[in-house]
């Protein structure tokens, strides 16, 4: 990753913020972007101390003018872009009958439309340096989960919208990423929206258990190296359920609503 130009959105935490301190520790000049502006300066003051090529740029990536002026000023400040990581998400936990349809709206606003707003301006000059786009996606794109019906519609349509653009660039030199990570400890739940569009503030989840964003960040910068089209972290909780979807699809739905329902405070039982 050397003098690569990578962007990552949602960089003010969780894996975000674990790629912008491993791609840049490899080398990579990285444009940090996120919503919060204080988070941002912060983790720049961190890694400028440490002789790392960073610049931050608050960006609203439901918003397309923010996108595109993240763009531009990263073209601005480095040259060129090598790689978007389409980071940026918010989750939900809610039964479909209770929520209220802002909640969905919001969640296709940053999980979605961010990504295309995003890929949109930069795909021209990532094409040139026949670089990465990637899509920080969830095993809740490849299978539905229960309360989570606006956040598994947004990553399903991530899948089908980085697929498309993955087969009309095969003669173009452009690598395509769609990346699982699994259940990751990080403020994702948190954060997570209730039924009314509020913060669940609470995790039901041991994040403790679950896999580091570092690690991820580790498995996403080798997955961009060796330019592999999926990388679906975690055997039980990615690998095993994909294979299930496939092959047990109805033992699967049986699983996922049992697992989901012993979490604290779950919406269903």
């Amino acid at each position: 990753m050397q003098d690569k130009v990578i962007i990552i959105t949602g960089a003010s935490s969780g894996i975000g913020l674990a790629c912008a301190r491993e791609f840049a520790q490899r080398g990579a000049k990285v444009t940090l972007a996120a919503r919060s502006a204080n988070k941002l300066d912060e983790i720049k003051n961190e890694l400028s101390a440490k002789g790392l090529n960073v610049i931050c740029i608050k960006t609203d990536v439901s918003i397309e003018k923010d996108c595109e002026h993240l763009i531009n000023e990263t073209l601005k400040a480095f040259g060129k872009i090598d790689i978007l990581i389409n980071n940026a998400g918010i989750s939900m936990r809610a039964l479909f009958n209770d929520v209220d349809l802002k909640v969905i709206k919001q969640l296709m606003d940053v999980n979605f439309w961010g990504m295309v707003y995003c890929t949109k301006y930069a795909l021209p000059h990532i094409l040139n340096q026949k670089g990465s786009v990637v899509g920080i996606s969830s095993i809740g794109g490849y299978v539905g989960l229960p309360a989570r019906t606006g956040y598994c519609a947004s990553k399903f349509a991530i899948h089908g919208f980085l697929e498309a653009l993955r087969i009309e660039n095969l003669k173009t030199g452009l690598h395509v990423l769609i990346a699982a990570p699994g259940f990751t400890a990080s403020n994702v739940r948190k954060s997570a929206l209730t039924a009314d569009g509020s913060n669940q503030g609470e995790t039901p989840r041991k994040e403790e258990k679950m896999m580091k964003a570092e690690e991820v960040a580790i498995h996403l910068a080798k997955a961009i190296d060796k330019r592999k089209s999926t990388l679906i972290l975690t055997f039980l909780e990615g690998k095993f359920t994909v294979f299930l979807k496939k092959f047990a699809p109805g033992l699967l739905r049986k699983l996922s609503y049992n697992h989901m329902a012993k979490e604290p405070n779950s919406p269903f039982k």
